[in-house]
């Protein structure tokens, strides 16, 4: 919603305001009564032309099509009024902003213009061009005309302004979309490529090599039995270290966790499970709404929170671990803590899991930072942009 939108009801209780005072006045000059009825059933014709049309030609597109039915009543029904009474000139007040929000600039300073001379032409036909009044009417009704003019299109270049600032807004927020749609859509490529490599590596190599020994053990079965043996224990050796890399591998990448969920509700999950599966008391804490962050970000994000878990699981002999993800100075900050054993980070650790989870970080801009000591537990902040 733009900015003349948001405000519009101002307008229209300006509108009430103004149409009430005309009323009144008129109903209070000196004047007959048929004029005063004449005129109050002008100015009413225009409230109801108004809420018939005006409101609806006011928010829609403008210069499509130009209203003329809605222009020709409006007219009628001012002269109408003004020719009544004079006094009802003050509609004008109400008519000229609506013919500048309804019509072309050009057009409504047209219309605007005659509807400003309709006082004085009526003023004339009422009382000729003797009367003094003229001489004070007139010189107003020329400034009335040139500040009618400007204030018409002020008002129509600030509601113009208005509208095109919301059509760029939504441009900017459907191209946003769609750079977040196409940044995810890469995300997902990219991880699926790189499972793709690390399940050539592992399993496949262990799926051919289990196929190799199966048709060697074909072949010995009858002919050297203690081969056909040795080969065939190898073959559920080698069957048994892929399954547990399998296992590794769904526990360790999940790109389904994101697939399915927000990186919010995957997070969650997480923690739940190690309550669950280790019986680990588990908390975590989101600091407000995270900004939309790209696929792979994401990835970093929850494959960080699922190593840290996995190595508390393993190691850490803790009993309670805490979760927390905010965003600071423009990014995202997860903190996995624990209340375990600890050990020392400048002693080498023998595994893949730290330097795996600072590659990762390394790819998206990010960094991993571990506080811990013996005895101390431990505290991984992992940070990423937003």
């Amino acid at each position: 919603m733009n900015a003349w939108e948001r405000f519009f009801w101002l307008w229209e209780v300006l509108f009430v305001i103004t149409f009430a005072a005309t009323v009144a006045l008129v109903l209070a000059e000196d004047g007959t009564t048929t004029d005063k009825t004449v005129a109050i059933a002008c100015i009413t014709g225009l409230g109801v032309a108004y809420l018939a049309g005006a409101r609806r030609l006011i928010k829609g597109p403008r210069y499509d099509d130009t209203p003329w039915l809605f222009v020709g009543v409006m007219m009628l029904l001012v002269a109408g009024a003004i020719f009544a009474s004079t006094t009802s000139s003050f509609i004008l007040f109400l008519v000229c902003p609506v013919l500048y929000m309804t019509l072309s600039t050009r057009l409504a300073s047209v219309l605007t213009t005659i509807a400003v001379l309709l006082g004085p032409v009526a003023s004339i036909v009422r009382g000729g061009l003797d009367q003094p009044a003229l001489r004070i009417l007139l010189p107003m009704t020329a400034i009335l005309i040139i500040f009618s003019l400007l204030a018409g299109r002020y008002t129509s270049g600030i509601i113009e302004q208005s509208k095109g600032r919301a059509a760029l807004i939504e441009q900017l927020e459907a191209s946003q979309a769609e750079v977040s749609r196409l940044s995810r859509e890469a995300g997902t490529a990219a991880e699926r490529e790189r499972m793709a490599r690390e399940i050539h590596d592992t399993l496949a190599q262990g799926f051919t090599s289990i196929v190799t020994l199966t048709q060697a053990i074909e072949s010995e079965m009858d002919t050297d039995p203690k081969a056909a043996r040795r080969h065939l224990e190898l073959a559920a050796r080698t069957a048994r270290e892929n399954l547990a890399e399998a296992r590794a591998m769904v526990a360790a990448e999940l790109p389904s966790a994101l697939a399915s969920a927000s990186l919010e509700e995957a997070l969650r999950r997480q923690a739940e499970r190690l309550t669950e599966e280790a019986g680990i008391e588990a908390s975590i804490e989101i600091d407000g709404p995270l900004p939309a962050l790209p696929m792979a970000t994401e990835v970093v994000l929850l494959r960080g929170a699922q190593e840290a878990l996995s190595n508390i699981r393993k190691h850490s002999r803790a009993t309670r671990v805490s979760l927390s993800l905010s965003v600071v100075d423009g990014r995202v900050r997860l903190g996995v803590t624990d209340d375990g054993a600890g050990f020392d980070p400048a002693e080498p650790t023998g595994g893949f899991g730290l330097a795996g989870m600072r590659t990762r970080a390394d790819q998206v801009g990010g960094i991993v930072t571990v506080k811990s000591e013996p005895g101390a537990g431990t505290t991984l902040e992992l940070e990423v942009p937003a």
